[in-house]
């Protein structure tokens, strides 16, 4: 189908006002009542803070951004009718492809954003953590653009398994410190106990945000979780919703990988929506995750720190703890001990499912697309292809034609050490 820069979203949609109940205020990590907006302003500016707290549906998207986005947006909805083929099955497979940014993931659509009004509000210097290198990528790239200084907390089994993604970083004039760091407070407490320390989000998220409260100079961006940041990728969702207009088609099933929740609900929210106003009754959305580091399937339903040093807010999610430091899978961006609060009520409401993978079942569906389709799979996004994998055999076995939707959020040609790991029967599942 034939896509324009005419067909980029001017508005981003907020599932807020939608919800089926509330969600839970975020508490004051000191008082434990609810956080006022003010101490916020420490670690975000103006702007960012009301969208976090908005009731209103539509957000305009300002102009300087979508002058940005237009750099790979709108993206292309894919049928992969050689999966299909190959799978034997009557369902029809769509994927949103993400990789086309110049970073090679969805995660620009909130960084250029966020630093656009960290920007217009007098901010000198970002800080933020990243897992495998996606969000740390995409921060550097638009702090670039609108002449910020990043600097960037990388996972230390990350740091050390990509260093591709490092190199990209630092070429957008990124500060890229391996996590936890002697740096930080938080991180000199983490080497203490282990001068191997593999690192956490959970950690780099502490080194991050005790930066960031150094200077008023300085704020904190984050990649994912919070509620500003999924309502920026939903650019994906609305395109995709459009897209399937001219086609004179409606998902049956979405499927996005889950580690914090933003390329989930960036493609899901808007249909969700449709769920929820009682438009569409069958729709079925998954969240998958590695069995690494199972929040929604395993986690507890509770108020928790988003960082492991106990800075941030508790937030109401589905949590394995604060202090749980996952195993060093590869799916680096997935090693998150919470999920955003939004997509845990949901799953909680049961308007959406979830499930988990390990991780050398999900590189044996990641190779498999890439033979059939040519793209190379982010490990990531390799958790949403096995599952509809799984969904499309089913289909084969029943003879339903379902309609497939899933995000390929990123491209993995900065993760080939992980596939030389699989090729070569050293990736272990744990």
């Amino acid at each position: 189908m034939k896509i324009t820069i005419d067909d980029i979203p001017t508005k981003w949609f907020n599932i807020l006002p939608h919800l089926p109940a509330p969600l839970e205020p975020p508490l004051d990590p000191e008082t434990k009542q609810p956080i006022a907006p003010e101490k916020l302003l420490a670690i975000f500016p103006p702007p960012l803070l009301e969208q976090e707290m908005s009731d209103k549906t539509w957000i305009d998207i300002p102009e300087e951004v979508l002058k940005i986005y237009s750099l790979w947006r709108p993206t292309a909805l894919h049928r992969a009718l050689r999966l299909e083929e190959y799978l034997g099955t009557p369902a029809k497979i769509f994927y949103k492809n993400e990789s086309i940014s110049p970073t090679g993931s969805h995660k620009p659509n909130t960084a250029v954003a966020q630093a656009y009004y960290n920007k217009i509000s007098g901010t000198k210097v970002l800080t933020t953590e990243t897992g495998a290198g996606q969000w740390g990528s995409a921060l550097s790239f638009a702090c670039a653009l609108f002449g910020l200084r990043a600097r960037v907390y990388m996972v230390r089994v990350s740091y050390n398994q990509k260093p591709s993604r490092r190199i990209l970083m630092q070429t957008y004039g990124a500060e890229v410190i391996p996590s936890p760091s002697d740096r930080t407070n938080a991180g000199r407490k983490f080497l203490e106990e282990n001068p191997e320390h593999p690192g956490s989000l959970g950690i780099a998220i502490s080194e991050a945000i005790e930066d960031a409260l150094s200077s008023k100079d300085i704020k904190y961006s984050l990649g994912s979780v919070l509620n500003h940041v999924l309502l920026h990728q939903t650019v994906i969702g609305l395109e995709a919703k459009e897209q399937f207009k001219k086609i004179a088609l409606y998902p049956d099933v979405i499927v996005g990988a889950v580690g914090g929740g933003s390329n989930f609900a960036g493609l899901s929210f808007p249909f969700i929506a449709d769920k929820l106003e009682g438009k569409t009754k069958n729709l079925e959305v998954w969240a998958v995750e590695p069995e690494a580091c199972p929040t929604l399937t395993k986690g507890e339903y509770r108020y928790d720190y988003g960082d492991s040093a106990g800075l941030t807010p508790l937030l109401k999610m589905y949590t394995l703890g604060h202090k749980f430091v996952p195993p060093p899978i590869h799916a680096g961006g997935l090693r998150y001990h919470g999920d955003s609060p939004i997509v845990c009520l949901l799953y909680n409401k049961g308007i959406i499912s979830a499930c988990a993978y390990r991780q050398t079942e999900v590189f044996e569906a990641a190779t498999l697309f890439a033979k059939v389709e040519g793209l190379l799979p982010a490990p990531e996004a390799a958790h949403a292809i096995k599952k509809v994998i799984d969904i499309a055999l089913e289909c084969k076995r029943t003879g339903e034609k379902k309609v497939i939707l899933f995000n390929f959020c990123g491209h993995g040609y900065f993760d080939l050490s992980a596939y030389d790991d699989f090729l070569s029967g050293r990736l272990k599942d744990v």
